[in-house]
């Protein structure tokens, strides 16, 4: 089968769309399908083009059998700014939707959120060259844009509820990454046929328990600490800030380090409120090599998932299955009876506190930091299961079979 990737991310960027997407393709890829992707310029780290990619609106690459486009869009390292995300959907928006008008005839789209103009893209490709599309939702939007305050117009709020209609209705088919995504869905009047919870997943043979010494901790110098870890994107749903207050009250604790690894718009005011509180204990690296992660992982002693207020509601930080798969215990301050609250529980494999709640997280991370036992128990259920439930060629194969039968059914 043919198929025609649009995704905003995809590697060398490590936006954790970027990963899921570049191993989802890559597993596809395996099972005998034909991929191309249409993809941005790199640009994550720091919302900056990458050097080579400068000056110009198109590129053309192969990796394998995979063929790759890349297309221009406008970056600015002022990403909080409405109008600079603005201008970065559309002008990656416009130019995708050419490079895929132009690209050789597909049999399916796959399209994953954000931002949801892909959806828009996905709809207007379609239905030009005939081809059906499925929406993938990674993060439910405008919700959480809009939870996040983000966006605050009215008539903004009121032009991305009539898209996220638009793009749902026209889609031939729509996964969801748990149930509390397909139960939004489902009271937003999309039809329950139409709807298939396919979860994110993990490279479990490139994420693995390792060694907790190791060559990252040799070179950050950290013998003798107990790292409090979080990785990955610095921006407006993650409540890094009831983590310097939580290392604020931890000071005293001379083991404990709060190593924050990666970058994004809050990145700045993050670190100024660290300075603010005078936090000897935490620091600020950027995000590193993508083949360093599993000793990053290893090096921890506890790895933080910190969520804004009803942000965990519409959002599944892919991390966590990174967590399970390093074999390190999960401190979550997510919504209760959210999808991620729930797994955490259920699986047995870390601590869930109430988000924005700093006094919590404090008597979380010492309990954890006093009992190698829970961390380690917590770390073994972890592991455990993910490779029974969250590996890629799981969630290749899941993919596969809807996109097989969406074919036989429209043939």
């Amino acid at each position: 089968m043919k198929i025609l990737v649009l995704t905003l991310y995809y590697e060398p960027d490590v936006a954790a769309n970027a990963v899921i997407m570049t191993e989802l393709v890559e597993e596809l890829v395996t099972l005998g399908h034909e991929i191309t992707v249409v993809t941005s310029m790199p640009h994550y780290a720091g919302n900056v083009m990458q050097e080579a990619f400068k000056g110009k609106l198109f590129h053309r690459e192969n990796k394998g059998s995979i063929k790759i486009i890349r297309t221009y869009l406008y970056t600015s390292p002022n990403k909080k700014r409405f109008i600079v995300r603005f201008l970065n959907y559309v002008s990656f928006n416009l130019l995708s939707t050419l490079a895929g008008l132009f690209a050789s005839k597909h049999d399916l789209i796959l399209a994953p959120s954000p931002p949801l103009t892909v959806g828009l893209s996905a709809a207007i490709i379609g239905f030009l060259r005939r081809t059906p599309y499925v929406y993938n939702v990674q993060d439910i939007y405008p919700d959480v844009v809009v939870k996040l305050e983000i966006l605050k117009n009215k008539l903004g709020i009121t032009f991305s509820k009539c898209l996220e209609r638009f793009v749902y209705r026209r889609a031939a088919h729509i996964t969801v990454l748990s149930d509390g995504f397909r139960q939004n869905l489902l009271r937003k009047g999309v039809p329950e046929e139409k709807l298939n919870i396919i979860p994110n997943f993990v490279d479990t043979e490139f994420i693995q328990p390792m060694a907790r010494e190791n060559g990252f901790r040799k070179k950050l110098e950290l013998d003798g600490k107990h790292v409090v870890l979080f990785a990955g994107n610095l921006g407006h749903s993650q409540d890094l800030y009831t983590v310097l207050e939580a290392a604020a009250e931890l000071q005293e604790e001379k083991e404990l380090l709060f190593l924050v690894v990666g970058e994004g718009s809050r990145k700045p005011a993050f670190k100024s409120k660290a300075m603010e509180f005078g936090l000897e204990n935490v620091r600020f690296l950027p995000f590193q090599p993508r083949q360093d992660v599993p000793e990053i992982y290893a090096s921890s002693d506890i790895c933080l998932v910190p969520l804004k207020k009803d942000i965990a509601r519409d959002s599944v930080p892919s991390k966590a299955y990174t967590i399970m798969a390093a074999g390190r215990p999960i401190l979550a301050s997510v919504d209760k009876n959210s999808d991620i609250w729930n797994l955490i529980q259920d699986v047995d494999c870390g601590i869930c506190i109430p988000p924005e709640d700093a006094q919590s997280m404090v008597e979380s991370i010492l309990a954890l930091h006093n009992d190698s036992n829970l961390r380690q128990r917590y770390g073994q259920n972890g592991r455990e299961y993910v490779t029974q439930h969250f590996t890629r060629q799981m969630a290749g194969k899941k993919y596969h079979e809807l996109f097989t039968s969406l074919i036989c059914k429209s043939s």
